[in-house]
């Protein structure tokens, strides 16, 4: 975790209701890689749709631009559970348990 955007000082604190971390520069990299190619897949989905496309060919790009997006959770889950859990658990900190399953419970609905 680091600073928040109020510059208080966090320490797996929280600011306003919210948390902040401070990332890995190659894990922002690809998620930030990950969420430009979404962006563009959008914008082609939304090109198809004024150029009046085939409904099924929009379709399957919408499941594209859907699949890319689950990717990227998938993988930031992956970083969440291997770095903020872990270190929370492992801090005595097991609200943190709570926490990721009401997230999971969101991210199935």
């Amino acid at each position: 975790m680091s600073e928040c955007c109020c510059d208080s000082p966090l320490e797996m604190e929280q600011c306003d209701g919210h948390k902040t971390k401070e990332r890995d520069p190659e894990e922002y990299k690809r998620l930030m890689n990950r969420l430009s190619r979404i962006e563009g897949q959008i914008r082609g989905i939304r090109g198809m749709l004024e150029r009046s496309a085939y409904c099924p060919d929009i379709l399957v790009q919408a499941a594209a631009a859907n699949a890319a997006l689950n990717a990227f959770s998938r993988e930031l889950l992956s970083s969440h559970i291997r770095s903020c859990v872990v270190n929370d658990v492992r801090a005595g900190n097991d609200e943190v348990i709570d926490e990721l399953l009401a997230t999971l419970q969101k991210m199935m609905k």
